[in-house]
């Protein structure tokens, strides 16, 4: 299938036309249905066409897409109180896009420690394999050369370690211009690795001790994807900021930027703003995407289905070990370390009629809308068996 004429040349598009989606399935134009396991990169978490959804927006739309923020807007102020009264926030920022809650989480560290009398505090310490978008200073956040080669010059501020370089960090944190730690609890395109908690419990008291802002980016590990509504609440400690974006509209663009009072003291106005973030359409959906993200019976289901995904992938390793590695990630942000390419295990997979998402250190990810049944993950488990004969059939070819 040619690539668009008129379209940047930015992606590697899958050859599949979309037409519609229904719950985990995906149909396309030519008629072909496949088990949708990648929902817009972990963002549908209801779902293709969910009509809780479809109901919230068609109500919306007849009323109000879009006004300024200079204007009190009710749903946002109700959403913002929901994010609140279920973590460890007091205050947030809407935006359309989880990188641009990772921009605002940015500018926030930095004015924190200048609305303090302490300007010269920008780096901002992150670690190999992170991803937290693509815009310019997201990008230079995550570090990857891959993804900042031929755009000039890297953004200062940013300071790169290793994982599990304590001493590395240590020297980082405690800079006279270190301002804030930023960490995936459960790195998503990085490879699928989940922070252990005593690690997670280290760079809080790293950040006490300094006087540094820890900033969680739970754009695609929160919104209950792990199976508890925030990644950290796994942990016994809370961030001081923390990034949401994907299931928080439910296939809608939404983004937000939650912190502690304190870390927000130096956003005042005109420090920050959107033209489009927290606009009326948004919250409605946002609202009603959240609702029924957050109930405890939704997180139950995300634990019972994960922890069956997790046993029958174990059982195909012990199956097919010279294909699978390794199974990581925590919820249903599942990864597979795999040893053929990850690329073709994809196409393998969408030729057995699953569609799976990529990952770094060559890992492929499991993405399934949070109300996926367990029939469905019975079925992508039988699929993804036949995804790994082909590849062992694939290496006994070439071999």
């Amino acid at each position: 299938m040619s690539q668009p004429d008129h379209l940047f040349g930015v992606y590697n598009r899958a050859p599949i036309e979309v037409e519609r989606g229904e719950g985990a399935n995906l149909y396309t134009k030519d008629g072909r249905r496949f088990l949708d396991f990648v929902q817009g990169i972990a963002t549908n978490g209801l779902g293709h066409a969910n009509p809780i959804l479809i109901d919230a927006m068609t109500k919306q739309a007849g009323k109000l897409w879009h006004v300024s923020n200079i204007f009190r807007i009710p749903d946002q102020e109700a959403l913002a109180e929901r994010l609140c009264d279920d973590s460890f926030a007091d205050q947030v920022f809407f935006t359309n896009s989880g990188t641009e809650a990772v921009e605002c989480a940015l500018k926030l560290a930095r004015k924190y420690h200048a609305a303090k009398g302490n300007p010269e505090r920008i780096d901002i310490i992150t670690f190999e394999g992170a991803f937290h978008g693509r815009t310019y200073a997201a990008v230079n956040a995550g570090g990857n050369d891959a993804y900042l080669t031929g755009f000039g010059p890297k953004l200062p501020g940013f300071v790169h370690l290793p994982f599990g370089d304590h001493e590395a960090l240590k020297a980082a944190a405690s800079a006279p211009t270190a301002a804030a730690i930023l960490v995936e609890p459960v790195q998503g395109e990085g490879g699928t690795r989940a922070v252990p908690n005593q690690c997670l419990q280290g760079l809080r008291d790293l950040c006490d001790q300094y006087g540094l802002l820890l900033m969680f980016d739970e754009i695609q590990c929160g919104m209950g994807r792990t199976g508890k509504l925030w990644s950290y609440q796994w942990s016994d400690i809370e961030p001081d900021v923390l990034m949401t974006a994907k299931a928080l509209g439910g296939g809608f663009p939404i983004g937000a930027c939650l912190a502690t009072r304190d870390a927000a003291s130096g956003m005042v106005v005109g420090a920050h703003g959107s033209t489009f973030g927290g606009n009326p359409l948004a919250m409605a959906v946002g609202l009603a995407a959240y609702n029924e993200l957050s109930k405890p019976e939704t997180l139950e289901h995300v634990n019972d289905v994960s922890n069956y995904l997790r046993q029958q992938l174990q059982s195909l390793i012990s199956t097919y070990g010279d294909v699978v590695e390794e199974v990581r990630g925590k919820g249903l942000l599942v990864g597979i370390k795999v040893k053929p390419v990850n690329r073709e295990v994809m196409a393998m997979a969408r030729d057995a009629g699953i569609l799976i998402a990529g990952g770094s250190d060559n890992c492929v990810r499991l993405l399934p809308p949070l109300n996926v049944t367990l029939d469905e993950a019975r079925e992508a488990i039988g699929l993804l068996e036949k995804t790994f004969i082909a590849a062992r059939e694939k290496a006994k070819e070439t071999a």
